[in-house]
């Protein structure tokens, strides 16, 4: 059993703040997840993280708007499914459909909030929690396999690594985040010209509002890349100012 200074340590831990990384290591780890995210075979691999957060926000969005949630699946292709029962119209619906192409980015951006004040435990701690919880709603073994390898990992580099790696980590996971949920939205855009993909988040929406499909991919894509900018300014600012004094 933890003792009452255990917990006072472990709290401490997990709510201090760490120290500044050195700015190069911010800028690095830029660089690193612009490389995976750009590349065929490392995003193949990573895109598994950014189906992870777009099928969360599915779910978080149907939980807040009233929806009953049936479950997730997530696939070795890197595709997932959310279903959720309720009205099959509506707002509730309607922003079910919106979230899931916006998680990652979003979720890139609050952990680029936190990572603005030092709170990397906190930030991969809070990881962890998210995964746990996500993982009593996946119904299928690649899902439960991906969230128990995606949170180990995390965990381990919270509770085992010096500053400096969980750093890294942290940065290069966030950076990959607000990089990453702009690809998905031009891989949509080929796919949807191609007619691959008729049933599409956008054409659902599409069926719903009196906006296109191709309104929401652009929607989609706007508002992610306004939310990379202020990641970035969020993440990469004080290291630029302080590269440059």
């Amino acid at each position: 059993m933890f003792s009452i200074d255990g917990l006072t340590t472990l709290w401490d831990r997990l709510l201090g703040a760490q120290p500044d990384p050195p700015p190069l290591l911010l800028l690095g780890t830029a660089v690193v997840a612009l490389v995976v995210v750009a590349t065929r075979t490392p995003w193949r691999i990573a895109r598994n993280a950014v189906t992870i957060a777009h099928e969360g926000g599915h779910a978080l969005a149907a939980l807040l708007t009233g929806r009953k949630l049936r479950g997730i699946r997530l696939h070795s292709d890197t595709s997932g499914l959310t279903l959720s029962a309720g009205r099959p119209t509506g707002p509730g619906m309607i922003l079910t459909l919106l979230a899931g192409y916006l998680a990652p980015s979003l979720v890139g951006l609050a952990g680029a909030w936190l990572l603005g004040g030092n709170r990397i435990t906190l930030l991969l701690w809070i990881t962890v929690a998210l995964l746990l919880a996500m993982l009593f709603m996946i119904r299928n073994v690649f899902g439960i396999l991906s969230l128990l390898v995606t949170g180990g990992i995390v965990l381990a580099v919270s509770w085992y690594a010096d500053p400096q790696v969980q750093a890294a980590f942290a940065y290069t996971g966030v950076w990959f985040l607000l990089l990453g949920g702009v690809r998905p939205v031009g891989e949509l855009h080929t796919l949807r010209r191609w007619g691959r993909l008729p049933e599409s988040d956008a054409d659902q929406l599409a069926r719903l509002t009196p906006f296109p499909a191709l309104f929401w991919v652009g929607l989609f894509g706007l508002v992610n890349l306004l939310v990379l900018a202020v990641g970035a300014a969020l993440l990469a600012g004080p290291a630029l100012t302080d590269l440059l004094a």
